[in-house]
């Protein structure tokens, strides 16, 4: 049984969250009569001066479908085919896509351990390395998630240190920025604040996580960071033939404060989440609740006789760390219902 079998909701994924009534009122909106198509109509120039207004003049914006399909267009319109990519080892492109920035991108992946998801200059450092030698693959990228995929946060100060590295080998910085809001929320500083302003050249946003149906964006930072996106996004088949429908939810949530709303609710749930689970027996939350994830070690069999009742995932099997995540339309009621479910697990 799963949290949809019992209607009760889902903390395995903020994927798993409905859409946002406000992206499905421009959704509807933007279904009105013809308008031209792949990307020349008034609801792709809507978004592209909402994205100059969020990360500056410069800034470049290209729909695509999904998240995986940003992150191999971006990463690949940023490098050549003899490049490799320094990212850190739970990397979102280096577990789970499936390969497809090797696949498709023909880009080496160089996985970083680290203790808490971020990288830091100093474990980059030791893989620039063998530049202009022919028999290794050269460092061409430095790609990082924000937020991380353990729930932590990048601060400006972390990333610009990442960007001077970077930038002084002649590389470039690429962020995965599928939960962005959720980080700028965290901060309480803009999107540029930790994007454009720290040095980060390309970066993936995110809408679906944060209530859009679909979509993401190529957002072009840095003029001349990434080559023939244009072009790339249709061999990588990411170009919308009706892009006014992805154009549109990301609209919605830039224009106004939605994308602010729906990434400060989040992660307010799931610090209500932590407190309400962290005095229960058996129960440790794991990792710092930095955004709108939760990480704690759950005795297996309390887990398996919560999973009856509620969906999430488990993180780390020989340890008994599991994820909870929360999102947009996660209620207090739903916290507190999830608390006590796991309460009563714990008793067996």
């Amino acid at each position: 049984m799963t949290s949809h079998d019992t209607g009760l909701p889902s903390f395995a994924s903020d994927n798993c969250a409905g859409v946002h009534p406000e992206i499905m009122a421009a959704l509807a909106a933007a279904n009105a009569g013809h308008v031209p198509a792949y990307g020349d109509d008034p609801y792709t120039a809507r978004l592209a001066g909402a994205v100059r207004r969020h990360f500056g003049a410069d800034a470049e914006a290209y729909p695509v479908f999904n998240g995986t399909g940003a992150n191999v267009l971006g990463l690949r319109a940023m490098a050549d085919p003899w490049s490799s990519v320094v990212c850190a080892a739970t990397a979102h492109i280096n577990v789970d896509e499936t390969g497809a920035p090797e696949a498709s991108a023909g880009l080496k992946l160089v996985p970083v351990a680290t203790p808490d998801g971020k990288l830091t200059p100093e474990l980059v450092a030791p893989h620039l390395v063998r530049f202009g030698d022919p028999h290794f693959a050269q460092p061409r990228i430095v790609s990082i998630s924000q937020v991380t995929e353990l729930g932590t946060v990048y601060t400006p100060d972390e990333l610009a240190a990442l960007a001077e590295l970077a930038h002084g080998h002649g590389m470039l910085l690429h962020m995965d920025g599928a939960r962005l809001a959720n980080a700028a929320a965290a901060l309480d500083v803009p999107l540029r604040a930790v994007t454009t302003d720290v040095g980060v050249d390309v970066l993936s946003f995110g809408g679906t996580k944060n209530g859009a149906m679909m979509g993401e964006a190529v957002v072009v930072l840095t003029p001349g960071a990434a080559r023939g996106v244009p072009y790339l996004r249709k061999a990588t088949t990411q170009l919308a033939s009706k892009m006014r429908f992805v154009s549109a939810q990301l609209s919605a949530l830039l224009d106004g404060d939605l994308w602010l709303r729906n990434a400060r609710h989040a992660n307010a749930m799931a610090r209500l989440l932590a407190e309400a689970v962290g005095d229960l027996p058996g129960v440790k939350v794991s990792r710092p609740v930095e955004s709108n994830a939760v990480f704690a070690l759950v005795p297996p069999g309390a887990a398996a006789r919560l999973r009856e009742r509620y969906a999430f995932s488990t993180w780390d099997a020989a340890t008994g760390e599991v994820r909870w995540m929360c999102a947009f339309d996660t209620a207090e009621e739903h916290v507190a219902g999830f608390a006590a479910a796991l309460a009563a697990a714990l008793d067996g």
